[in-house]
């Protein structure tokens, strides 16, 4: 596999199209696999997600899927979720009562409470608050969102950014070689597309 590639897991569920044209477009080298040996063998992988955070753990666990998940997100090598993706890296989400996450930070995804429309859906400016190698220049920036919930971390210095909707939301986390962007970045336009870049540029 070439070193510049990018695999985009497909285990289902996600807006896998969306995140490769997305890549195309700041000249990366993406591949969608559901292969786990792909996966393993994968210089940087990134998890989409789009849908119910019960339906995409079952499914990914269907078809063989998390061991070579877990896998990535122990090696070491640049992990990035997006929207869903993201939440799944958590240990549990109040929309699917008694299924386990993939547990990578620890805390758990909750419905938003806030006295705006759900879901929160469209550009909203985010707010940096921990240093991140994605988003060096992200603060203050729109980027684009559809969701109901949003992950609480245990530990709140892995949140990167957040934005506010009558509430303050968690808009991104990270730690270490693996980050989590609850919005689209190939939806969010420059900023987002800026976001991708360093994921593509970024080494360990």
């Amino acid at each position: 596999m070439e070193k510049d590639t990018i695999v985009i897991i497909d285990y289902g569920r996600g807006n896998l199209h969306s995140v490769y044209n997305g890549l195309l477009k700041i000249g990366a080298n993406p591949v969608v696999s559901a292969d786990p040996k792909v996966i393993k063998e994968a210089p940087k992988v990134i998890l989409p997600g789009v849908g119910s955070f019960g339906d995409c753990m079952e499914t990914m666990r269907a078809r063989g899927l998390e061991e070579a998940v877990q896998e990535a997100l122990a090696s070491g090598k640049p992990f990035l979720g997006i929207c869903l993706g993201e939440q799944l890296l958590f240990e549990s989400s109040e929309e699917s009562p008694g299924v386990k996450g993939l547990g990578y930070f620890k805390g758990q995804v909750k419905k938003i409470v806030t006295p705006y429309k759900i879901p929160h859906m469209g550009w909203n400016r985010i707010t940096t608050v921990n240093p991140s190698p994605l988003m060096k220049d992200a603060d203050g920036q729109y980027v684009y969102f559809v969701h109901s919930y949003h992950a609480v971390p245990e530990d709140p210095g892995i949140i990167t950014s957040v934005c506010e909707y009558g509430t303050k939301i968690t808009a991104s986390v990270g730690r270490g070689s693996v980050q989590g962007f609850q919005f689209h970045p190939e939806k969010s336009s420059f900023a987002g597309l800026a976001m991708l870049t360093a994921f593509k540029e970024w080494k360990l």
